[in-house]
């Protein structure tokens, strides 16, 4: 079984996820990479020239097309925008959303303009955290509060309640 990361960009989704394949023995993959080496190019780019509805068909085709198994899998923030790919990853998964309060986002992101991060025009961060948190909340199966907690403390946590679910 896979464990998917959901969550903001700069919840923590790649740095956690790289940490629980080694705890627990598992492949790891970040399907932003995996998006960026299809495509040949960053997200950024992506997004600046090709537009945010071209943006999302790629990131939905990329994630269903994924072949993983006993893999830790982080997200990129938009892939909640997609049914499908979202019905996809929790057919082989446990699909665990990272939680952090929208001001511990805003600190942890330096510069939104370069992260790939979709935002519609006219919208800011905010509207885009108001806007997903509910997607994410719908589509995990659990969620892990990430504020005010540190990289350990986190990888200790999803260990524990992917456990739970195994016993």
């Amino acid at each position: 079984m896979n464990i998917v990361l959901i969550g903001m960009s700069g919840a923590g989704k790649s740095t956690l996820g790289v940490l629980l394949a080694k705890a627990l023995g598992m492949d790891y993959v970040d399907t932003d990479i995996v998006l960026q080496q299809h495509e040949g190019r960053l997200l950024q780019d992506i997004i600046d020239n090709d537009g945010i509805e071209k943006f999302l068909e790629i990131e939905e085709k990329t994630v269903s097309e994924l072949q993983l198994k006993n893999c830790i899998i982080s997200t990129g923030g938009s892939v909640i925008y997609s049914e499908k790919a979202m019905n996809f990853l929790k057919q082989d998964g446990q699909v665990i959303y990272l939680h952090v309060p929208f001001e511990e986002i805003q600190r942890r992101l330096k510069n939104v303009t370069t992260r790939g991060i979709v935002i519609k025009k006219g919208n800011s961060l905010d509207d885009v955290y108001e806007e997903s948190v509910p997607l994410y909340i719908r589509y995990s199966d659990k969620a892990i509060d990430c504020s005010n907690k540190d990289i350990e403390q986190c990888v200790n946590e999803i260990i524990e309640r992917i456990q739970e679910n195994l016993s």
